[in-house]
């Protein structure tokens, strides 16, 4: 499989794992409540707050695209600067959190940082050099197409 498939992928599942950590956020009591008065994750919601869940959902769903559509080398960069950027936030989620759901940040949170880890991992482990199309084509396991010969 190709890397950039990997790395898409990778950022897709990041992106879903976050907005259900989220969604599952409002079942813990009072968190409705609080949001219904103007306060999410006990900040004043406003303008500069949804901005900023903006770009934390924004990156991974950019970086879906940009995994499939940039050249190797500055795929292989990006990714790696935006994934090691990106990883002490997930892990801030902790702070704050409720000692009742300790557990349960530990857990999404530990998910959420091992993608970014297979997120890193591919990219530096990224082939310097990669078949073309055609050498895959005509690799040693595969035979590629070829017209029937006419008489």
């Amino acid at each position: 499989m190709p890397v950039q498939a990997k790395l898409a992928a990778a950022w897709t599942s990041l992106m879903f794992f976050i907005i259900y950590i989220d969604y599952f956020h409002l079942y813990q009591p009072g968190e409705i409540d609080d949001i219904r008065s103007g306060v999410i994750f006990g900040l004043d919601s406003g303008g500069n707050l949804m901005s900023i869940f903006f770009v934390i959902i924004a990156i991974p769903t950019l970086m879906i695209m940009l995994s499939m559509t940039l050249p190797a080398r500055v795929n292989r960069v990006t990714n790696l600067v935006v994934a090691s950027l990106y990883s002490p936030l997930l892990i801030l989620n902790f702070v704050g959190a409720p000692s009742d759901y300790a557990f349960y940040y530990a857990l999404t949170i530990g998910v959420e940082v091992l993608i970014v880890a297979f997120i890193l991992r591919s990219a530096w482990t990224w082939p310097r050099r990669t078949a073309s199309p055609a050498t895959l084509a005509a690799s040693l396991t595969t035979e590629p197409l070829r017209a029937p010969q006419q008489a």
